[in-house]
């Protein structure tokens, strides 16, 4: 999958390419499946230049799943046909190079450890970077999405009471992540107080909420946003940097392991449907991810 040009969701094209080789601490997979996250389009539509450059044509994706076909040299540890979920490049295509990666756990089918990557490693970071600790409450707007379902349950693997912020289709799905729950609308600021006292916020959604995160924890710097670009006019952090991909799928794979852990596919694409997917995936309203199979 390709675009020529920033724009909509029709830019995607369906492309021959030339295949793509491991270089050193690399390998490439035959994909199987691959996460469909937020930075995708919000790449394909320019608005991450500064943080993730890139020339046109370019292909599309981050996140992989699938079975290790070339290793590429200084690699240890992993064999061609072993099974891998990881980050690399342009992994909406039948073939991609990892640059990190980690051996799927047991059970694990290739459509749900697509979904784990980016959104796993974002979790652990935003965590971190608002500073919420045990035994303190964190308030999570756009808390049923993938992101959401991950910090809703490392969260309370971490003894982290959450309030989630979702539709109301999504209440009993927060609810069985151990959330208290409630919906945006008018008065939604009262419920949450009525829920408990906040002491940190993420916005994960960018549905226009920075200022109330902000009322309700009284702080801008106990609020991270990874949606909203107009954050930082508010004193708000906005966190796009990653951090350990490594680090993050290790940890990934002991929790989903140990049981504590299980983001569900809310549904597949095929390759061809990339734009819908896209589409679905701006519209927003996901219970846990959204994955291309290829």
């Amino acid at each position: 999958m390709s675009f020529a040009r920033f724009g909509g969701p029709d830019v995607l094209r369906l492309i021959d390419a030339e295949e793509p080789h491991a270089g050193p601490g690399q390998v490439r997979v035959a994909v199987r499946a691959a996460g469909v996250n937020p930075v995708d389009w919000r790449i394909r539509e320019g608005q991450l230049l500064a943080a993730h450059p890139i020339e046109l044509p370019s292909g599309v994706g981050l996140d992989a799943a699938g079975v290790v076909d070339e290793v590429g040299e200084d690699v240890e540890g992993i064999e061609t046909g072993d099974h891998v979920f990881g980050e690399g490049s342009d992994t909406y295509a039948e073939f991609a190079v990892l640059s990190a990666w980690a051996r799927m756990p047991a059970d694990l089918t290739f459509e749900e450890a697509a979904g784990y990557p980016s959104v796993m490693e974002t979790a652990l970071r935003v965590i971190r970077e608002v500073g919420v600790r045990p035994g303190q409450t964190l308030l999570v707007s756009g808390a049923s999405g993938g992101v959401g379902s991950a910090v809703l349950q490392v969260a309370r693997h971490e003894g982290i009471a959450v309030i989630g912020v979702a539709g109301p289709a999504n209440q009993d799905y927060l609810h069985s992540l151990g959330a208290a729950a409630t919906t945006y609308g008018r008065g939604w600021v009262e419920r949450v107080r009525r829920l408990g006292q906040v002491d940190a916020a993420l916005d994960l959604a960018g549905s226009g909420v920075i200022r109330e995160l902000v009322e309700l924890t009284g702080d801008p710097g106990k609020v991270v946003s990874i949606a909203d670009l107009r954050a930082p006019d508010l004193g708000v952090r906005f966190s796009g940097a990653a951090g350990s991909m490594p680090d993050a799928l290790a940890e990934t794979a002991r929790l989903i392991t140990r049981g504590e852990l299980h983001i569900p596919v809310e549904k597949t694409y095929t390759l061809a449907d990339a734009a819908a997917a896209h589409t679905d995936s701006q519209a927003g309203h996901a219970r846990g991810r959204r994955v291309l199979t290829i």
